[in-house]
């Protein structure tokens, strides 16, 4: 077994991570609200109706549930679960949800090493679930951005390119000769010997997942998933004075999705800065509300998504921990592992 040389341990760079994003995170949340007026915000998250808060977090414990239907369905088709039960499936999930805030969510191989820990699945096999997991869920951001692009017309550049660079970057995926070619050369580099084979397993795994009739069930998974946190910012808005009709509710998916977009492909933790201030700004140019309510619908809307997530991956984390009698094993790895 690998022996780990002393470092700081998972737990601790757990802590550092969220600490460091919720720094960043309030930065945010101020820098936002002084430009919008920090006195009207205020008042405008007291007079927010509150009533609307379960609603709004049971889209949100929604559209989790069904992503995590799309990860235990990739554990179960790579045959990744040998002695994950659901629970235990549901649990290593959503305590991946603790790394939502670090960049590109790409900490959340976490999962991995959970996996790792409880049925000895190599990371390299199972890590690729997590590309997966953002791939098709950026597809479905994508899709539900395209429902209002009539709205916002300068949006169509970033989407048209974004559309071509996923669907470039699958069909390369598809092109097998090409993938072992470059890990064949990767080989031949002095570090290579050691690296190649888990590139390959993990090339070998992404091709897998990235199969048509795969992408296309976990994509149609992750279309309703978010579909659902559209419907939850559409309630936001409600929350803030705006008239519920069909219209809101295309411009509250469109700059939901469009926001999303932009916080994923900044790669900053969690996307903070940029899906904060894409949303304030597209809900003063498409639905015409005061700059202070656009800020309040952004907070609220953030820390029910990203905030609660973190919240519920922090509790899974030592659920699973004490349930499997293994809240040690955390202590054991190397952060450069997860993150």
């Amino acid at each position: 077994m690998k022996q780990h040389k002393p470092t700081t341990s998972l737990r601790a760079g757990l802590r550092k991570s969220i600490l460091t994003s919720l720094v960043i995170g309030l930065a945010v949340v101020i820098v936002i609200s002084l430009f919008s007026d920090l006195r009207a915000v205020g008042n405008d998250l007291r007079t927010f109706d509150w009533l609307l808060l379960p609603l709004i977090l049971i889209g949100t414990v929604i559209n989790y549930w069904l992503r995590w239907l799309k990860w235990d369905y990739y554990l179960r088709y790579l045959r990744l679960d040998r002695n994950i039960d659901h629970a235990t499936s549901g649990l290593i999930f959503t305590a991946g949800l603790v790394m939502s805030v670090t960049p590109g969510k790409m900490g959340e191989v976490l999962k991995s090493f959970l996996l790792r820990q409880r049925n000895g699945a190599p990371i390299s096999r199972s890590a690729p679930i997590v590309l997966a997991e953002r791939l098709t869920d950026g597809i479905a951001m994508l899709l539900l951005m395209g429902l209002g692009l009539t709205l916002y017309p300068p949006a169509r550049p970033l989407f048209v390119a974004l559309v071509v660079a996923t669907i470039a970057g699958i069909v390369v995926v598809q092109r097998q000769e090409l993938a072992f070619a470059v890990i064949r050369l990767v080989a031949r580099l002095p570090f290579g010997a050691r690296i190649a084979p888990r590139l390959e397993t993990v090339y070998t795994t992404t091709a897998q997942l990235l199969h048509w009739r795969i992408l296309l069930v976990s994509t149609l998974i992750s279309v309703i998933s978010w579909g659902f946190e559209c419907l939850a910012f559409f309630v936001v808005l409600m929350g803030v004075g705006s008239e519920p009709s069909w219209l809101l509710l295309l411009q509250a998916t469109f700059i939901f999705a469009a926001s999303t977009l932009f916080g994923l492909v900044s790669f900053l933790p969690g996307g903070l800065g940029a899906s904060e201030v894409s949303s304030v700004g597209l809900l003063i140019a498409l639905v015409g509300v005061s700059a202070s309510a656009a800020t309040t619908a952004t907070i609220v809307i953030r820390f029910c998504t990203l905030w609660f997530g973190v919240l519920l991956g922090v509790i899974a984390l030592a659920w699973l921990g004490r349930r499997t009698g293994t809240e040690d094993d955390l202590a054991a790895l190397d952060t450069s592992e997860v993150v």
